[in-house]
């Protein structure tokens, strides 16, 4: 078959599987741990309503209860109980998790949709976590993706609802050293992709079909002249964040390398007006990246002109120090905005 021909192929049933999806959130991650300068990651939030996203810089030992969501008990059997090792900063969703976050170790963690999602039946002789906080577990007390993969052992995650849409969700995390996972849940069972090659992730279909899906098509030498997809669901994101992070130049500096992430992030966002069935018409509400070497995030609201930035190794994180958030819906905020950050009640 000819390399057109191959193209074209793959590209029938790209579409006959993005057709077949019950599309809903239409997210997108993507890493860049090969630049030579730092561990990158990016990831653009897709969804048919603001998600209320916060910015929150918890500090150590912070007592959780994996069983309540916005003070509602939704894990009512034996929920799983933590005190965070590590600081972080989460973006959060709907005050009740957090979708999307960096702690003080160089660990990161993106919740994103995934509607094949299934946790499976409660077993009450596990702790369950709900999913809203399935991220913010991790970056509580993991310093790597190994530690964190190991914090699966013995717990169960729990569905969880949200303004009339269940946490169908699965999760990506990566560290500082660039080592990476996507984690699912299908008909109840973990399925971990588990290494640095995983770099690309985006929502339906299951992360293992997307990986069959991409072996079809040669992106290791990118061409100007290459057919690409340019839809907005979610293979198509998938095909074109592989093509395009394949042709990012090594970066000399850190202004070079969050353009970089953040033009691959921009280039798969969905427009204001795209078209989806279920939810509706929808489009990307922000995009962060982050400098996992140098332990900076960015956030980008999607209706403010700036990108606005945290230095995490900046905030005293220590334990006892006060829960300190930030609202990003606000047009005049720009820059470096670490200091902005004011002590709040902590939302879960």
């Amino acid at each position: 078959m000819t390399p057109l021909r191959k193209m074209f192929a793959c590209s029938v049933a790209l579409v006959a599987i993005a057709a077949a999806s019950e599309l809903a959130e239409a997210c997108t991650r993507v890493l860049w741990n090969d630049n030579g300068y730092a561990v990158m990651v990016a990831r653009t939030m897709d969804w048919p309503e603001s998600t209320e996203p916060v910015l929150v810089a918890f500090p150590r030992g912070m007592a959780r209860d994996g069983g309540k969501a916005g003070g509602d008990v939704v894990v009512r059997d034996n929920a799983l109980q933590w005190t965070s090792k590590f600081g972080s900063l989460a973006t959060t969703i709907y005050g009740i998790g957090t979708a999307d976050g960096l702690n003080e170790a160089g660990l990161a963690a993106h919740m994103l949709y995934l509607n094949a999602a299934d946790f499976g039946p409660r077993d009450t002789g596990k702790p369950g976590l709900h999913a809203g906080l399935w991220a913010q577990y991790l970056l509580d007390n993991a310093a790597t993706v190994g530690e964190a993969l190991k914090l699966f052992e013995g717990i169960q995650i729990v569905m969880v609802e949200a303004k009339g849409h269940k946490a169908k969700v699965h999760l990506a995390i990566e560290d500082a050293t660039g080592d990476s996972a996507i984690i699912e849940f299908i008909g109840g069972k973990p399925v971990i992709h588990h290494g640095r090659q995983y770099t690309v992730m985006t929502n339906d279909p299951t992360y293992d079909q997307q990986l069959a899906l991409l072996e079809k098509q040669d992106f290791s030498k990118p061409a100007s002249d290459m057919p690409l997809p340019g839809n907005v669901n979610p293979v198509d994101r998938f095909q074109r964040a592989t093509y395009y992070k394949r042709l990012l130049p090594k970066p000399k500096d850190e202004r070079e390398a969050a353009a970089s992430i953040l033009a691959i992030a921009r280039n798969v966002s969905v427009p204001f007006g795209a078209p989806y069935k279920g939810f509706g018409i929808y489009n990307t509400e922000y995009r962060t990246a982050a400098n996992l070497t140098e332990k900076r995030y960015y956030f980008e609201l999607t209706t403010s002109p700036n990108v606005i930035w945290i230095d995490l190794a900046a905030m005293d994180l220590a334990a006892g120090q006060p829960v300190r958030s930030l609202n990003p819906d606000d047009i005049a905020l720009s820059g470096n905005v670490t200091a902005s950050f004011k002590p709040s009640k902590a939302p879960f």
